[in-house]
């Protein structure tokens, strides 16, 4: 089974800094779009970063410069290295893995079976003044 965990979620003053890790499990020889979205309290879920196979990233304007996401395809783990943290960075962090487009009919029967990505519980990031 394809399985998405996150963890490093923590408190942290603001100006401070946070690494969050995502371990990918599952369908081994597929590749993958790994993304990072939160949630602030009371508040919908946002896109926050992602990371394609190559290693290409796309940011939101809110992070950018102070967020960097990164992969290490040989352990199945992203990360989001979190700097300068405000308290409007206080949210539950989701991580989210959609397989790609493949020629693969196994690569593909996974991506078709979760149209939407697999996501991960989340960890939680609180940021205080």
């Amino acid at each position: 089974q394809v399985q998405v965990v996150e963890s490093g979620g923590d408190s942290v003053q603001a100006g401070g800094s946070l690494r969050l890790s995502c371990a990918a499990s599952g369908y081994p020889g597929c590749r993958d779009v790994m993304s990072w979205y939160r949630q602030p309290p009371e508040k919908g879920r946002l896109f926050v970063a992602e990371i394609d196979p190559d290693g290409r990233t796309k940011y939101t304007e809110d992070v950018e410069g102070r967020f960097t996401i990164s992969r290490d395809n040989a352990k199945n783990t992203t990360y989001l290295q979190m700097t300068s943290l405000k308290p409007e960075d206080t949210a539950m962090y989701y991580c989210k893995r959609d397989l790609s487009q493949s020629t693969n009919p196994w690569c593909e029967s996974f991506r078709s079976a979760r149209p939407l990505g697999y996501w991960g519980q989340g960890t939680q990031v609180t940021v205080s003044s």
